[in-house]
């Protein structure tokens, strides 16, 4: 498999064939209004590491190219795959009518979570996560079949949507 370095990376332009021979996992990214670029381009960063399948950039969401995306994701944006939709509601229905029993969960602090480490992650599943300061919207919690969180012991209330993003795929690939 091709390893690249951070220095290759920024510089790389990958092949249509190039990226089909990455093994993409049954994983899917849904941004709900992610108002950050250097989040995005983060989690650009992490769907590469994941092998994740698709990232939905969605509402508000900048999109490629944009240089502080480029520069948080090392250029990973050229080697994942990435479609942008209006709403997150909408990816996430797309994704259920394209991909067979999907399972959407968003990550996200709600009445109705669950703790992450209680849901069976089978794939194929979509992860979804909001904006930094409002979360996902209603509409699209509604979307979702579960909605999980991150237990908080300490002052703060909550995590960086990267880091939350990353330790719940990071579970749920383990258990599958």
């Amino acid at each position: 498999m091709l390893k690249l370095d951070a220095q290759e990376l920024r510089v790389s332009d990958p092949s249509r064939e190039e990226r089909d021979k990455i093994k993409r996992r049954d994983v899917y990214f849904v941004l709900d209004n992610i108002l950050d670029t250097y989040n995005t381009g983060g989690i650009f960063r992490l769907a590469d590491a994941l092998g994740v399948k698709k990232v939905y950039l969605c509402g508000v969401t900048e999109t490629p190219p944009n240089t502080r995306i480029k520069k948080a994701s090392i250029n990973t944006t050229q080697w994942v795959e990435w479609e942008y939709k209006d709403s997150a509601a909408e990816a996430i229905l797309t994704l259920k009518s394209q991909v067979p029993r999907l399972k959407a969960i968003a990550v996200e602090q709600d009445k109705k979570s669950l703790p992450y480490t209680r849901i069976d992650y089978r794939l194929p599943v979509a992860f979804v996560v909001g904006n930094e300061t409002e979360g996902c919207s209603r509409l699209t919690l509604k979307a979702c079949d579960a909605i999980v969180e991150i237990p908080m012991w300490g002052v703060n209330k909550s995590l960086n949507v990267i880091m939350s993003l990353g330790i719940v795929a990071y579970w749920a690939v383990g258990q599958v």
